[in-house]
Formats: C-alpha cells, sequence, structure tokens
C-alpha cells in the first residue's frame, strides 16, 4: 500500500483533518502511530456515534495505528450523566466497549482505558493544572461545547471549567500522536493544539468525523441542535433498536420529496449505509418502477432529487440497510448481555 492510499483510508469519511501536511508526516514516520478516541459514557449508544466512530478506529487499527479508546467515566460524573455515581457510569463504559467490539473495534492494536486509570496518576493533575494555567477562562469556556453545555452555565457550577483542561490532559498523557473525534469535539482537540508548543508536549493532529443528523432534519445552520441526540429517542437509531422499531422511526422521519440537502434519510445513507454496504437497493413492484440497485451515494442522491423515487420507497430501504448493518452488534450484544441489561435496568430506575 503506498503512501496516498494510506492517506486516503486514514481520512476517509472525515470532514477536517488539522493538518493535511501533519497527518501525511505522521504516516510517513512509519511504526507504530498512537490515536485517541474519547467517549463519555452517558446512556444508550446510537448509530450517529458508534457507527462512525467504530469504523474510524478499524481503518486506523488496520494501518497500524495503536488505538486507545477512553471511556471517560470522570467526564461524564462532571457532566451529570446518569445518576452521578460512578458505579452507573462505569456500567456504561462497559457496555460502550460491548458494543464497539460487536462493530468490530476488536483487535490487538485497540485498546480499553477508564477514565479514573488515568486520573489515579498524579501526572496526570499536574498537567490538567498545566493546561489551565496555559489558558485564559474565556478559552476555557469556549471549549466547553464538548460537553454540549453553554459558556454561562459554568457560572453556577465550577467543575465545568475542568473537563476541557482534562480532555487535553488525556491527550498529552497519553502521548498521542492522533486524536479523532465528531465536528463537537473540535474545540478540545484545538484547545489541545493550542497550549501544547506552550507546555513542551507533543501537538496532536486531529481528524473530525461530520454529526449524522437527527431522524427529525434541522438543518446545517443549526448543526448542533440537529445532530442525533440520546435526549430525543424519536430522533435517533440505537444500536439495539429492532427492524420493526427502525422501520416505524424511518417511516416518521423528515424527508421532503426531491430535497437532497438537509434530508437526514439521504444523510444516513450517506454516512452509515454506503460506508459500511457500499450499496443501495430499492426494492419495488414493477407498477412503481421496478428494483433499483446504486453503487454510491452520488447516484442515489441524483435519483431522488430527480423525483426518480418516492420517499417511502427510500425510507423502507434506509430503514432495511440500517438493520443489515445492526445485525452483528445485536447479536454480540445478545451473547454478551449482562451490560446492557445493568445499564437498561439503571436508566429505567430513573425515570
Amino acid at each position: 500500500m503506498n503512501q496516498d492510499e494510506r492517506f486516503n483510508i486514514l481520512t476517509r469519511g472525515i470532514t477536517e483533518v488539522v493538518t493535511p501536511e501533519e497527518a501525511g508526516s505522521l504516516l510517513a514516520k512509519g511504526g507504530a502511530p498512537k490515536a485517541y478516541w474519547g467517549i463519555e459514557p452517558s446512556g444508550l449508544f446510537h448509530i450517529g456515534q458508534a457507527l462512525i466512530g467504530a469504523r474510524k478506529v478499524r481503518d486506523l487499527a488496520s494501518l497500524g495505528f495503536e488505538v486507545n479508546i477512553l471511556l471517560a467515566d470522570w467526564h461524564a460524573l462532571i457532566n451529570d450523566k446518569l445518576d452521578g455515581t460512578f458505579e452507573s457510569i462505569q456500567v456504561c463504559g462497559r457496555y460502550l466497549e460491548d458494543c464497539l467490539k460487536g462493530l468490530g473495534a476488536d483487535s490487538p492494536k485497540i485498546h480499553y482505558l477508564v477514565g479514573s486509570d488515568l486520573v489515579d496518576e498524579k501526572e496526570y493533575w499536574e498537567r490538567v493544572v498545566r493546561v489551565s494555567k496555559a489558558s485564559s477562562v474565556a478559552r476555557i469556556k469556549r471549549a466547553m461545547t464538548i460537553m454540549g453545555r453553554s459558556e454561562e452555565e459554568a457560572d453556577s457550577d465550577a467543575s465545568k471549567l475542568i473537563y476541557p483542561a482534562m480532555q487535553a490532559a488525556d491527550i498529552f498523557h497519553q502521548e498521542l500522536d492522533l486524536a479523532i473525534g465528531g465536528m463537537d469535539q473540535r474545540h478540545a482537540h484545538m484547545l489541545a493544539r493550542d497550549v501544547a508548543p506552550k507546555l513542551g508536549y507533543k501537538k496532536p493532529v486531529a481528524l473530525h468525523w461530520p454529526l449524522l443528523m437527527g431522524l427529525q432534519g434541522g438543518g446545517r445552520m443549526d448543526a448542533a441542535e440537529s445532530k442525533m441526540s440520546k435526549s430525543n429517542p424519536d430522533s435517533a437509531i440505537f444500536l439495539h433498536d429492532e427492524p420493526t422499531i427502525v422501520q416505524a422511526k424511518l417511516k416518521k422521519a423528515f424527508c421532503p420529496q426531491g430535497q437532497v440537502d438537509d434530508n437526514p434519510v439521504l444523510e444516513h445513507a450517506r454516512l452509515a449505509i454506503f460506508p459500511e454496504l457500499g450499496r443501495m437497493d430499492i426494492t419495488r413492484s414493477e407498477k412503481f418502477g421496478g428494483d433499483l440497485h446504486f453503487g454510491t451515494y452520488e447516484e442515489l442522491a441524483a435519483a431522488y432529487g430527480a423525483g426518480k423515487l418516492h420517499p417511502m420507497d427510500l425510507k423502507a430501504a434506509v430503514a432495511g440497510h440500517i438493520s443489515e448493518i445492526l445485525g452483528p452488534v445485536q447479536k454480540y450484544l445478545a451473547e454478551n448481555p449482562s451490560n446492557f441489561n445493568r445499564l437498561r435496568e439503571i436508566i429505567e430506575a430513573r425515570k
């Protein structure tokens, strides 16, 4: 595999590379560079986070990276997740690990860490302090969007100010070459890159993937509001959703006829189905034009935009293909049910 092919694998499915030159140099160095993805254990896993992240982790492992997946329990505690106890948060972390392994993120190159393992070391907290001293309060507040929080929320809970510095410290403490995450994690990675030269730490390359729109839509100008969210179950497809549930959610999804831009059903095809399956098959009767087969997203989008495909046929196909993709992880969870069942009990008890 030549350098261009390796770079294409590294960056496929990615919205932003910071920076392409640094990413190319990292690949050219050879060896086994270190990468990480930090996940806050906060509830049930939806495909907007899990599928895209697991796919990129698999890509990195195939390129020879050592990949740490950090199940960030202290971060979840600061961010008021679940019932605010480490026991519940750590159950969720073990469930996330089960899900990712069921999605194929399971190889000797992929390592699962718990945030508590890092914070037990004195050197970690020294890094948190040094990052904080190298940053202004205004700079830290701007990074708080990584938590799904506004800058003002730190005024009533000062622990929120610790979170961005901890996420930068996560990167430095693991001596990483590469940080990956959704575009909502960009501010944390930029904070780490900003302070690294001041502190003599390695500046990480950063890869950011797009946020999958919630099924109810929203529009690109309001990406934070339109992204898939576990707080709105109707907007999200969860890894455990059975085919009938997936079908019901897609049936109610926002999908205007002929509209390609800001169409969440098409976005599910673009970001979930084509990268995983490399195809889209539409089954319909001859009186409605017969079956259709698409080998690229661009072909599908062109047909939909030209009015050659009805929204209900598109929704049915997307639902069927997503259930096909979820089959292996659902089988894995059925064979390893303890963490999933315990998390559901915790969530149910909070209602």
